[in-house]
């Protein structure tokens, strides 16, 4: 069927959700033609979650992973350890450690990794937030958790010459993970080899 002979509807529908990322134009037209088939109440729940989504889902103001409240639910949660803290580049990269179910302190998420070639620098992420954090927390030990890349390892150097002249430890996962890896995408066991192995940074 070719792209003109969908109705105007559908069309937009096929649009949109090609925008999203791994969804070729094939798989949105599947999608939306399921859409299409679905009952009308399961697309409304759809559409109300997503709009729910936008209005409701903010960064943690401790942490800056996601949150619907001033607080994430891990912040919020009184049973973590406070002494540790695992630094992460992004959101996606918590939710893949937590999962791992291992690591039971603090998380801090830097909002991306220091790239000059892109214009990204120390001012772009959020490390005063850290070096705060780590001062007013009393915080022990750094872990730095991020990814095996150029940009990964220039990240993890740069922090762990700021940080170390807090006095805390600074250690940096092991790496099973290969170079140029994602942690996002990485399976738990070697996630949590990892962890368990970490290294002086």
């Amino acid at each position: 069927m070719s792209k003109g002979a969908y109705p105007a509807a559908l069309r937009r529908v096929i649009a949109a959700l090609s925008k999203w990322p791994g969804v070729g134009e094939k798989t949105a037209a599947r999608m939306a033609m399921y859409l299409l088939r679905a009952p009308k109440g399961e697309v409304g729940e759809l559409a109300h979650a997503l709009l729910e989504l936008k209005e409701k889902i903010r960064l943690c103001r401790r942490c800056y992973a996601f949150a619907d409240a001033e607080l994430c639910p891990l912040c919020a949660d009184p049973e973590r350890r406070t002494a540790q803290l695992l630094v992460v580049a992004d959101p996606g990269d918590l939710l893949a450690l937590e999962k791992v179910g291992w690591f039971k302190g603090q998380y801090h998420v830097l909002g991306g990794l220091l790239s000059p070639l892109e214009g990204v620098g120390p001012e772009d992420l959020r490390i005063r937030e850290l070096l705060e954090r780590v001062k007013a927390e009393g915080i022990q030990e750094v872990i730095l958790a991020l990814n095996p890349s150029m940009e990964g390892e220039a990240t993890t150097t740069y922090l762990g010459q700021e940080l170390k002249p807090l006095g805390v430890k600074v250690s940096r996962i092991a790496y099973g993970l290969p170079m140029g890896g994602d942690i996002k995408y990485t399976d738990q066991q070697t996630l949590k080899e990892a962890l368990n192995h970490r290294v002086e940074a």
